[in-house]
């Protein structure tokens, strides 16, 4: 199965000259998602996966069923202040902006085996922050798992040393 088929392009969002990568597409097709699951989790079925991270929102989508079929836990990377217990956090720098990320500083147990999934790669700095933090709980990044990688903003050179696997790539 194309999973590329089965991404919409919406041209000039959510900024002119942004061709936004809707993955919604995907996610309501049962069969395209199943497969896209599937051939994530294929890469690290022998790896003894203990957490799967997502960063909030799509990273739930895609972090969370990805935990299910690996048969490890599953933690939620939130945007300032939506977490109850304390927290650690890490600023970051997006294609068009700024923002920050949290994670509950008891979610990664020391040496745990970590799996970050999100749906898109595009600058890295997401995926970066959120590696800081799993890094600063003592947790050991095992992967890097995306839907999508957009070639051309060079994400992957801000995550150099960590295996990166992306479905579909533009």
């Amino acid at each position: 199965m194309d999973l590329r088929e089965k991404i919409r392009n919406i041209p000039d969002f959510p900024h002119q000259g942004v061709q936004f990568k809707d993955i919604t597409t995907l996610l309501k097709d049962g069969k395209a998602f199943r497969v896209a699951i599937d051939r994530l989790a294929y890469h690290y079925r022998d790896k003894q996966i203990n957490v799967v991270v997502g960063p909030e929102a799509r990273g739930f989508a895609i972090g969370a069923p990805l935990a299910y079929v690996l048969g490890s836990g599953f933690v939620p990377i939130r945007k300032p202040g939506k977490l109850p217990a304390e927290i650690i956090s890490q600023t970051y720098s997006l294609e068009y902006g700024q923002d920050a990320l949290e994670i509950h500083k008891d979610a990664i147990e020391p040496d745990s085996r970590v799996l970050i999934a999100d749906d898109l790669l595009a600058t890295g700095g997401t995926t970066l922050a959120t590696v800081k933090m799993i890094e600063e709980l003592g947790g050991k990044v095992v992967g890097l798992a995306f839907l999508i990688e957009l070639l051309f903003l060079n994400g992957r050179t801000k995550l150099d040393g960590y295996v990166i696997n992306s479905l579909v790539q533009y």
